[in-house]
């Protein structure tokens, strides 16, 4: 094998192209040629570049982690209030039920099922994964309190918590199937608890 011979695909999209074959399937349910048919490339390269299936979920993780993170922290930052940033983002999951990401859940949330603890490794990067996104709703419950649109004597960090629960259980219900009425019926309880 040639280690200075230049990649012959981008690694952005191949990394991408697993991440969504994993997202789909979980990481057992996902076989080597899945993941060549998917990322579209050789044995060989795959190889060199990730080295092996668990390095590259290592990767997956760490690419949805940063880029739910990234999308969050945006639309936290355009919203014109927290309260609505807050409510926009529940109600995007409701509204996109029949989209691709809402069928297959939260990826950071299926990796702590399927896993649990028995993979300190990954168990560590879904700790990571979580309370990233619990550090943007409580920066979120914490400018929605200094707005006015969420009381000043909630627990922001217990709020927060909760929110992150939230969102992945509403995940899993759209995952399972459950109808628009149902998640909204759910998203209307939920939001409750800025009141």
């Amino acid at each position: 094998m040639n280690a200075g011979r230049p990649r012959e695909f981008d690694t952005e999209q191949a990394l991408e192209a697993a991440m969504r074959q994993f997202w789909r399937r979980g990481y057992t349910a996902t076989s080597l040629q899945d993941l060549l048919d998917a990322m579209q490339i050789s044995k060989s390269s795959f190889y060199q570049t990730f080295d092996s299936k668990h390095t590259l979920f290592q990767r997956c993780i760490e690419h949805y982690r940063h880029g739910l993170e990234n999308d969050m922290l945006q639309h936290l930052q355009q919203s014109p209030s927290a309260r609505q940033f807050i409510e926009d983002t529940f109600h995007s999951i409701g509204n996109s039920k029949q989209q691709d990401t809402a069928q297959h859940g939260c990826l950071i949330m299926n990796t702590a099922s399927e896993f649990a603890q028995s993979d300190p490794t990954i168990a560590e990067l879904v700790r990571s994964g979580t309370k990233k996104m619990r550090a943007v709703f409580l920066r979120a419950v914490k400018r929605g309190q200094q707005e006015g649109d969420i009381p000043a004597d909630k627990n922001p960090g217990a709020l927060a918590s909760y929110l992150v629960s939230s969102m992945g259980g509403l995940r899993n219900m759209a995952k399972a199937g459950a109808d628009a009425k149902t998640l909204k019926e759910i998203i209307k309880i939920t939001l409750s608890s800025l009141d």
